[in-house]
């Protein structure tokens, strides 16, 4: 977020104007310990439709939302999906594991039954089948029904192999999706995608969910009057906007134009809104009593829960919490989810342990510009997690294979680090791969176990000749400098019309000169991997906490004066209690 743009929004919430010293800088470690601050220089925040209107930004309306009947492909698919319907064709949903898959499989099953459809939905095994559209799941579709309509969700735009395979067996397949799209299209009876080639629809950035949201509200309006919904199938969009908004912090894609609007009013729906098994998910994460909802609260407690049936390789019961009316069932698919999330998380420590292993038993991997690792011993539905973790521990481009030694094939996932392109990456080095897909910061291969090698060194060398890091790549961008008084809840809960917050679309990050410690820091959480502090500053006490840096108690007690701190205010409730929290990013003597 640009100095530019949060001084604009600091003048339509005045109460700010009173409170925050805006001195943007630059605040990092890109060299060893040292710390500098340096103008910023307004380039980080990208110029949008939102730009030229600060009030607008802050107060946008549903009604932003763009007409269905824009989005390419959207009028041709709701016009076979109707047909469908009301010659009572079977209707399959073909969803992808992770919880944008899940959640637009859900959303669209919901629509689909409540307008008299004949439906089901399939996802594939994460740890069996991979990513995507699938010939022999095809092929067992045509078998059970020749006459059935596939429709894809979050998936399918890359599968160029299996949409000739359906147009073989007269299977009528129909394909939304998001991902990058290769140098062919799949010869699907309909494609359904916000960037398709030769269209220009206003907003390229929705993710599967949101296509699919756009593809219900298109059908919704057809049967209808043509134009407007029923009451009853408006009643529904409303509510699918909640399941709109967790599949679209879940997959991290901006959080700006239509993206920010299904959020902003997703979270508000899940609230209010929320089916049985949403309502059992909030009940398990203690969110079904908090006041307000936030996007964190997606991507930290309700995400991780719906993806880790997916990890785990159980994403149907998981649409199957989204979908089912029953309470009983619902309480307990949300009590299981609970404990698969557990699980998950002690394979993830595990994993990452044994990546970090690895590196210092090939030390000269830690001047390679990538980092390709792989083990016999990894959960391939962990991997993308872990992999996530290995590229911001040590700043670079990491891409993680779990190896099937029985089938001698590697299953990886791939994150990336300072802006490189990994997508781009991939196909430079497709040669060595059997199969791969996704966008510029997550994407997904199959490997054989014989070309991993081969793999490494092509990957490494590719990001080395056209992957340049530069200083901006370690700062963090500060939009104010305030003391620690001037966090009031008041000032703070203004500040927080600026989210929901996340990729594109930050927590303004605030820092604050000659703090001092209130009591001793402390680790917390399993593993003590977070760390709490109670931090003193003009008389003012605030909780802070930094999540994933327990090993920054001991550096930040042996301090012997005041330091200075980076953070993001939020505001904490419990239990009927609101107070100011600050998430700790970076600090320094």
């Amino acid at each position: 977020m640009t100095f530019k743009w949060l001084a604009a929004c600091v003048c339509a919430t005045p109460m700010l104007a009173h409170s925050l010293y805006l001195l943007p800088a630059k605040f990092h470690a890109a060299a060893g310990d040292e710390v500098v601050f340096s103008v910023h220089n307004g380039d980080a925040f990208p110029e949008s439709e939102d730009a030229a209107d600060p009030t607008r930004f802050l107060d946008a309306k549903l009604t932003e939302l763009h007409d269905p009947e824009l989005l390419p492909g959207v009028s041709a698919a709701a016009d076979r999906i109707v047909a469908a319907v009301q010659d009572k064709r079977k209707i399959t949903i073909y969803g992808d594991y992770d919880v944008d898959g899940v959640t637009a499989t859900s959303l669209l099953w919901h629509c689909l039954r409540l307008v008299g459809g004949k439906v089901d939905y399939y996802i594939p095994s994460r740890l069996e089948e991979g990513y995507g559209l699938n010939c022999e799941a095809l092929r067992r579709f045509h078998e059970d029904d020749p006459a059935m309509l596939v429709v894809t969700v979050d998936c399918g735009i890359a599968s160029v192999r299996e949409a000739e395979l359906a147009r073989e067996l007269g299977l009528e397949l129909i394909i939304t999706d998001h991902h990058q799209f290769g140098p062919a299209l799949p010869a699907a009876a309909g494609l359904v995608h916000p960037r398709l080639p030769g269209t220009d629809y206003p907003f390229g950035d929705l993710c599967g969910v949101g296509v699919a949201f756009k593809l219900a509200w298109a059908i919704c309006a057809r049967l209808g009057d043509g134009r407007k919904a029923s009451p009853r199938m408006r009643d529904f969009l409303l509510s699918a906007v909640g399941l709109a908004a967790i599949g679209t912090v879940a997959d991290v894609v901006p959080l700006l134009g239509e993206n920010r609007v299904l959020v902003r009013y997703g979270l508000q729906s899940l609230r209010e809104r929320s089916s049985p098994g949403l309502k059992a998910l909030l009940t398990a994460t203690g969110l079904v009593d908090k006041p307000v909802l936030v996007a964190e609260d997606i991507g930290f407690a309700l995400a991780p829960r719906i993806n880790a049936a997916g990890r785990l390789g159980q994403a149907r019961l998981a649409v199957e919490l989204l979908t089912t009316d029953n309470l009983e069932r619902a309480g307990m698919l949300a009590t299981y989810l609970e404990e698969q999330n557990k699980a998950r998380q002690t394979v993830e420590r595990r994993m990452f342990k044994q990546a970090k292993e690895l590196i210092e038993q090939h030390p000269e991997w830690k001047d390679q510009s990538a980092l390709v690792l792989d083990c016999s011993e990894w959960h391939a539905g962990v991997i993308g997690i872990v992999a996530s973790r290995v590229a911001e521990h040590y700043q670079k481009p990491a891409v993680l294979i779990a190896v099937n030694l029985q089938e001698q094939t590697g299953q990886g996932s791939a994150r990336t680090f300072a802006r490189f392109d990994l997508h781009a990456g991939l196909a430079a080095c497709s040669e060595h791969l059997q199969t791969f897909g996704g966008h510029q910061a997550a994407a997904g291969l199959r490997i054989g176990a014989d070309a991993i090698k081969r793999f490494r060194d092509a990957f490494c060398r590719h990001v080395a000749e056209h992957h340049v890091v530069e200083a901006r790549d370690f700062e963090l961008t500060i939009d104010a400098e305030v003391r620690l008084a001037d966090l009031t809840l008041r000032a703070v809960t203004e500040l927080d019309r600026l989210g929901p917050f996340g990729r594109s679309n930050p927590r303004p990050v605030l820092t604050s000169s000659r703090v001092e410690l209130a009591e001793p820091p402390r680790k917390m959480g399993e593993g003590e991997r977070h760390l709490s502090l109670r931090l003193k500053h003009y008389g003012k006490t605030l909780r802070a906490v930094a999540f994933g840096k327990g090993e920054w108690a001991e550096e930040i007690a042996a301090v012997a004066g005041p330091i200075s701190i980076s953070f993001a205010p939020s505001i904490n409730r419990f239990r009927g209690q609101e107070s100011v929290e600050l998430q700790l990013l970076d600090w320094h003597e």
